[in-house]
């Protein structure tokens, strides 16, 4: 899985007043869990546009300087209700020996025979939750959707993997090809035509 580095630096007062002071000045206040103990720092706001601003899912490394940098994933974030600012943000850190659980994005690929006939593609799942050790992470699970014809269902065992572990139940949607209207109202007027009487034919 990619990388992004986020330079930022420890931070000693974690009250209320020096954490507002800390947003006032455009930095996020932050900390890194998974460790022996908890790692207070702050970063500025521009530094997780790449991480916190896309549909894909990244690992972390934070550089707080003077040789000191954790391997981390983004744990949980807290954005203001109205102006969408970035509030506060959790890390978790990594070990290169300990499975860790994180929602990587979905990515479709092949065409869909249903498609192709006149269904609809739907993407039950954006993404799923897997775990694995950090090396074994992926960027994205590729979802081969060739062989779906229509009203088939791709279910999540299909997408099973010996580099990680999906946390999902065994009839998990991962996505389905559905019927048209145009398709099904054209499936209607077929049947419809197939049963009524051929004019001028006797009997």
């Amino acid at each position: 899985m990619k990388s992004i580095t986020i330079k930022g630096s420890e931070r000693e007062s974690v009250g209320k007043v020096a954490t507002k002071a800390l947003r006032n000045a455009g930095l996020v206040p932050c900390v890194l869990y998974g460790g022996n103990q908890a790692v207070h720092f702050s970063a500025e706001v521009m530094a997780f546009k790449n991480l916190v601003y896309t549909p894909n899912a990244h690992t972390v490394e934070i550089d707080l300087g003077e040789g000191k940098s954790f391997n981390a994933i983004l744990q949980d974030i807290q954005v203001h209700p109205v102006s969408d600012k970035i509030l506060h943000i959790d890390f978790f850190q990594l070990f290169d020996d300990k499975e860790i659980t994180m929602e990587v994005p979905v990515k479709v690929t092949g065409t869909s025979k249903g498609v192709l006939a006149g269904g609809v593609l739907r993407l039950n799942t954006r993404k799923l939750k897997v775990k694995a050790l950090p090396k074994n992470l992926p960027d994205f699970i590729e979802a081969d959707i060739t062989t779906l014809e229509m009203g088939n269902k791709l279910y999540v065992t299909k997408l099973a993997n010996d580099n990680y572990k999906l946390i999902h139940t065994e009839n998990t949607v991962v996505a389905q090809v559905r019927i048209s209207r145009a398709a099904m109202k054209a499936a209607q007027e077929a049947a419809k035509a197939a049963k009524a009487p051929v004019k001028g034919k006797k009997k």
